[in-house]
């Protein structure tokens, strides 16, 4: 796998899925995580270039994934909460966050957070 790559952190198999394939169509490599601490496995396997974060997850929630890549790695990579929470720059705020996606989301705007911190899709 070469160039940075967008790490996917959604416990919802289906909505992962669809980032995924969205993002790979662009052009951007993807690897997935179902919560927390599997991301945080996928972190130690490779530095991703961009975090994109659901925050209400099972084994280990957003805040929680957010709080230990912060106290391993620092700012290492940038986060993008990826919320359906009423106020979701809040929610990004309070992980110190890069940025934030408000779910329900158009396809669009995935692919335009990611190329904020990775520039624009290889595929462009």
């Amino acid at each position: 796998m070469s160039g940075p790559d967008v790490l996917v952190v959604e416990d919802d198999a289906d909505l992962a899925a669809l980032v995924e394939m969205i993002l790979a169509d662009a052009g951007y490599p993807v690897r997935t995580a179902a919560e927390g601490a599997q991301a945080l496995a996928r972190v130690e396997e490779r530095m991703p270039g961009v975090i994109l974060l659901d925050m209400r997850m099972p084994v280990m929630n957003g805040w929680e994934f957010a709080r230990a890549f912060a106290d391993r790695y620092g700012r290492a990579a940038p986060i993008v909460v990826v919320t359906a929470a009423e106020n979701a720059r809040a929610r990004a705020e309070e992980v110190g966050a890069d940025g934030w996606i408000e779910k329900p989301f158009d396809l669009q705007a995935v692919i335009d957070a990611v190329a904020v911190h990775l520039g624009p899709p290889p595929a462009a």
